[in-house]
């Protein structure tokens, strides 16, 4: 019986039966049952099992997402900042602005990091609230919709290259359940939060991009997923490490990639589609997530600020109002085996993190630590 569960928000826990296969892997990797007389963490790229591997994982990956084939997937390095800074430097043209949504700390991040490479427009932003709600589209304030003050005009109108979201934000716990659609550019989603939670309309959006280390694997993977036209956009002075179009050619293999995390995640993506696919990885998330939100709104000790209709089925954000029965309530939880509870430094309170490796008894453990915590 599991003694203890991580709710840490990432790097966070990975399914058991994917760790005892990475356990068993380690002193030597044997793929499809041919031992390969290194360890998982010691094989080449350019070796025909990787390759193997990695096509597998990419292969898996549209399967569960029904990702089109007009569509690259890319395992790249550098996280979600990689991104922030990639996706400016392939899709923002110099005659163009990119429309950000800012619905807490990363998208915000992530808008700061695209001004360094050209001009961006804030379509809304919920900061003034301390992100507790995602702003609805009807309050967006598009580029095409204030071209009359933008400084990028094309025969009247100004352009947009790309719409960017931040489809769940980890630190407010706010979750975008229906991506936005009939819009003037191309999509742009992190979904690194929630990604392989729920299913995607790949097919609405431009580009997705999602670190592994929240719901598919280890941190050091990005995945990127892009619609082949837009690899065109970008121009030939980026380094190659961030050129989507150059990375794509090379089939992820241009530089040394990380092959122990997409290992990692190429053996999750195979427990996601045996546990029954990402419908059973959404059952799952709702059930996990409305189990906490109930305790705490049925609780006089704890609050969860963020509305109802954006909550995160992720990311729980929670605290008492009062920082000292927080870090008390912390205590509490690790010394019953709750590890990994304490909010985001930013935000304080608490976060429990509830990914699709969490289960069901992690977050009953939660509800009965919340229901017999007492402060002194």
């Amino acid at each position: 019986m599991q003694k203890t569960f991580n709710f840490s928000p990432g790097p966070a826990m990975l399914p058991a039966e994917v760790i005892e296969q990475i356990r068993a892997d380690l002193p030597e990797w044997h793929w499809h049952g041919v031992g390969q007389g290194a360890s998982v963490m010691e094989v080449s790229h350019r070796g025909k099992a990787f390759e193997e591997l990695i096509a597998e994982a990419e292969a898996d990956l549209r399967e569960l997402l029904a990702i089109p084939a007009n569509y690259k997937v890319i395992f790249m390095q550098g996280g979600a900042w990689g991104q922030f800074a990639a996706v400016p430097m392939n899709l923002l043209r110099a005659d163009e602005t990119a429309d950000y949504l800012v619905s807490g700390g990363w998208s915000k991040s992530a808008s700061v990091e695209a001004a360094k490479f050209g001009a961006v427009n804030v379509l809304a932003s919920s900061e003034s609230s301390g992100y507790t709600g995602v702003p609805v589209k009807n309050d967006w304030k598009s580029t095409s919709a204030i071209n009359k003050r933008s400084a990028h005009i094309n025969n009247g109108i100004a352009l947009s290259s790309y719409t960017y979201v931040c489809s769940n934000e980890t630190v407010y716990g706010n979750e975008i359940h229906s991506l936005p659609g009939d819009l003037p550019s191309p999509l742009v989603v992190d979904a690194s939060s929630h990604f392989l939670s729920r299913s995607m309309d790949v097919a609405a959006c431009g580009l997705i991009y999602a670190g592994a280390q929240k719901n598919i694997g280890p941190a050091g993977v990005t995945i990127v997923i892009v619609r082949e036209d837009l690899l065109d956009r970008a121009p030939k002075n980026i380094p190659s490490v961030f050129h989507y179009k150059h990375m794509a050619a090379h089939g992820s293999l241009f530089n040394t990639p990380p092959v122990f995390a997409i290992y990692a995640t190429a053996l999750t993506l195979k427990w996601i589609k045996a546990q029954g696919g990402l419908a059973e990885m959404e059952r799952r998330a709702i059930e996990r997530s409305t189990m906490l939100y109930d305790a705490i709104d049925a609780s006089p000790l704890f609050t969860a600020p963020v509305a109802i209709a954006d909550r995160s089925r992720m990311n729980v954000v929670f605290d008492s109002g009062n920082p000292a029965i927080d870090t008390e309530f912390v205590k509490f939880c690790e010394a019953r085996g709750l590890m990994s509870l304490r909010g985001h430094r930013v935000r304080g309170g608490m976060r429990a993190s509830i990914y699709n490796a969490m289960p069901l008894t992690g977050v009953e453990a939660l509800v009965a630590a919340m229901r017999e915590f007492k402060p002194t």
